[in-house]
Order: structure tokens, then sequence, then C-alpha cells
């Protein structure tokens, strides 16, 4: 099974590195505050999809790994053919990228709108805070920590719904990316709260993520973070310049090349 185990386990890896500098390029320049331009739809989905990789990989990989053991064992015993394991995690973050067009349509509606309490001057500080509290509360329920426990536990996951075939490992994928949004949706309204294209708060969220799934602490650590983003949105909300990493809205003109996406006016 090592044969199998590490050089995944190195594919992982070595695809979160690539990722992670892949974001620092496309994030390079960007608004990355509260209220940041997402840009236009193509630009959105690409850069979304590249930092959810960058961001969900590691916390991906013991799921992944589990997925590679079982189908191999299964394909040698002459159960089932083998399936590669990258359409299992094509299905997983094709969940994330239906969450990340969904966010992006509620955005542009918000902008449409464009009620004048949003403003940073205005209600900003209020509604970023109440949002990032929003996402502090969700982590004390009780759906948060079913969510959790599922993610935590990939061979119970694949021993109650296993399917065959490539189809059916990109059904598990997308059913267990569904889990993962359904777990840590609050985490990435945090991001959106806070500056979406900001590299700081992406990094921390992802920390976050991580040590919830992998750490055997993981649930005792959710409740944990769940009252200290409590904290950090009333925070916010109060004194909004006084919160590390947190980028005030500035002026923003548009990126040279890339229509559509705006960066801080020097």
């Amino acid at each position: 099974m090592r044969r199998i185990a590490n050089p995944l386990a190195a594919s992982i890896a070595g695809a979160a590195l690539v990722t992670i500098a892949a974001t620092i390029y496309l994030m390079h320049g960007m608004a990355a505050g509260p209220g940041a331009d997402l840009g236009s739809f193509s630009w959105f989905v690409l850069t979304w999809v590249v930092m959810m990789a960058a961001m969900m990989l590691p916390s991906v990989a013991p799921m992944a790994m589990t997925f590679a053991l079982v189908t191999a064992q299964r394909s040698a015993k002459g159960q089932a053919a083998f399936v590669p394991t990258w359409i299992f995690i094509a299905g997983y973050f094709a969940a994330w990228t239906a969450y990340g067009i969904a966010a992006y349509g509620i955005d542009h509606l918000i902008r449409w709108w464009n009620p004048a309490f949003l403003a940073w001057n205005h209600g900003g500080p209020w509604i970023a805070g109440a949002s990032v509290a929003l996402a502090g509360l969700y982590q004390l329920t009780p759906i948060k920590r079913r969510c959790l426990a599922h993610c935590r536990s990939p061979l119970h996951f694949f021993l109650e719904d296993w399917r065959e075939g490539p189809l059916g490992a990109w059904q598990m994928g997308l059913h267990h990316g569904f889990f993962c949004v359904a777990c840590c949706w609050g985490l990435m309204l945090l991001l959106f709260a806070v500056g979406v294209m900001s590299l700081f708060w992406m990094s921390a969220i992802a920390v976050l993520i991580f040590a919830e799934k992998v750490f055997g602490a993981g649930p005792r650590l959710a409740t944990v973070f769940g009252v200290a983003i409590l904290a950090l949105g009333v925070w916010i909300a109060v004194a909004p310049g006084t919160v590390p990493g947190l980028t005030p809205p500035a002026c923003l003109m548009e990126m040279p090349g890339m229509p559509g996406m705006k960066m801080p006016c020097a």
C-alpha cells in the first residue's frame, strides 16, 4: 500500500504548493479588504478554483488517500476496476466551485442593489462584523459538528457510501465536497467578509480548516475557533481600524489587461 500512499501524498503536496504559488501570483496587487471587487465571472472562477485547491488540498488529503487505498484493494481482489483518485478529487472541488459561483452571484446582486449603508464609512464595519460573528456562531451549532464528524471519518464514509466506477468516484467526491461545504461555509463567509482576495486571511482560514479536519482535537478546536471568530466579529464592528490584517476599502483602479479586476490606487 505504500506504493500508492507515498506517491499520492507527494502528488497532493506538490499540487498544493503549485496552487499556492499560482494563488499568490493571481492575487498580486488586488484589493484585499472588505468589499473587494470580484472581477469578471471567468476570472473569479479561475482564481476561486486555484485558491480552493491551495486551501483545501491539505485537508482533503486523508480522504483522497483512503479512497486510493480502498479502490486499489478492490481492484487487486478483482472486485472492481481501478479508478484514478483525481476523479474523486474533481468531484470534491466541483462542490466548492458551486459554492463560489453562488457567492459570486450574491455579491453581484448586492452590488447591483448598491445600498448606501454598506459603505465602509457608514454601516460597512457593522455588516462585516455581523457576517464574521455569524460564521463564529455557526461553528457552535450541531449541524457543524455533524458535518465535521463526516469529514473526519473517511473510512466510515466509504463503507457507507461506496459507488463503483468513474462516475461513482466523481459522485462520492461531490457528496463529500458538499458535506465539506456544509461544514466550512461559515469560515468561507468570514473570508468574503474580511477580504476574499487577502492572502493573509486565506492562509489563516486554511490553517483553521486543516486543524479541524486533521488534528485529533479537531472538534474541540472548532468550538474554540467559533468563540474566537465571534469575538473577532465584535472587534471588526466596534474598532475595525485596530484589527491586524484587515485592510479598509480604498480607492480602486482597473488592473491593466484584466477587465473587471480592481487594485488599490497608488
